[in-house]
């Protein structure tokens, strides 16, 4: 199956470590070798790099670790294909443009027949390419345009509600572990993903949640803070599979978490 990761954090971090078990995870060593993506968020826009190759081999995903840009929020996506070839359009995470900001979209997993839930009359959101995985994601902008009109942004609460309703209907299809972000907040949700005794069972997503010392590459090492100090770095990560030894929490079955600024805000 494919793998995903997420970062939220109060201040502008960089992913080094992360990157690179997020590489490895792309490797020939896995399944997952039939691309990859990473979503950087820059105010309501993000930087967007994505290749239908294995991240482990990309040279642009080492560019961008010695760019070191900054980001409160990143999604990334390592693809095992199941479902539409292996090019570009099919590449995860998806993008598109709501309410003057970026959306973005990254799902683990497969939704049988999805595609039948796609409605035949035109709508605002299409897919490009082929997979199940874009699908989704269209009905759920769909859903979600009725709250984004006009400049303002729709309260969490409602945008959480409709994620909720999203999710329990995409679990009858199969698999649906996903990420989402409207750049004002993240909204992950863990069901079941095959482990690694080949059985399709929960947990779908790990989280863990650091407060550290505000350290521009504060990702998985640093000290944690100390009472009293200043300005300290709080981050939440999200991950298929844990990326360190420390405390990953796994998701329940069908829960959803929101995360805004680093700090689980929903659940």
């Amino acid at each position: 199956m494919c793998e995903l990761f997420c970062l939220s954090s109060r201040q502008p971090t960089r992913a080094t470590v992360s990157l690179e078990r997020f590489a490895q995870r792309g490797g020939y060593a896995t399944h997952a070798i039939d691309g990859w993506g990473l979503a950087l968020y820059d105010g309501h826009d993000v930087r967007l790099y994505k290749e239908p190759e294995p991240a482990a081999d990309s040279l642009w995903l080492r560019f961008i670790e010695e760019r070191r840009q900054p980001s409160q929020l990143l999604i990334s996506h390592v693809r095992h294909a199941t479902e539409g070839s292996v090019c570009l359009a099919n590449t995860q995470p998806f993008v598109r443009e709501l309410g003057g900001r970026a959306h973005v979209f990254a799902h683990n997993g497969q939704l049988n027949a999805i595609a039948q839930r796609l409605p035949s009359d035109a709508r605002r959101f299409t897919p490009l390419g082929e997979t199940d995985s874009e699908v989704a994601f269209c009905i759920l902008l769909d859903r979600l345009s009725r709250l984004w009109q006009g400049a303002k942004i729709p309260s969490l609460e409602a945008r959480q509600a409709e994620v909720s309703r999203f999710a329990s209907e995409m679990r009858i299809h199969g698999p649906a572990n996903f990420l989402y972000s409207d750049s004002d907040a993240l909204f992950a949700h863990g069901h079941r993903r095959i482990q690694s005794g080949g059985k399709v069972a929960p947990p779908g997503l790990w989280l863990l949640q650091r407060r550290c010392s505000c350290d521009s590459d504060a990702i998985i090492t640093s000290e944690e803070t100390q009472p009293g100090e200043p300005d300290p770095q709080e981050l939440t990560l999200i991950a298929s599979v844990p990326l360190s030894d420390e405390d990953w929490r796994p998701f329940d079955e069908g829960e959803i978490v929101v995360v805004r600024n680093g700090k689980v805000v929903l659940f």
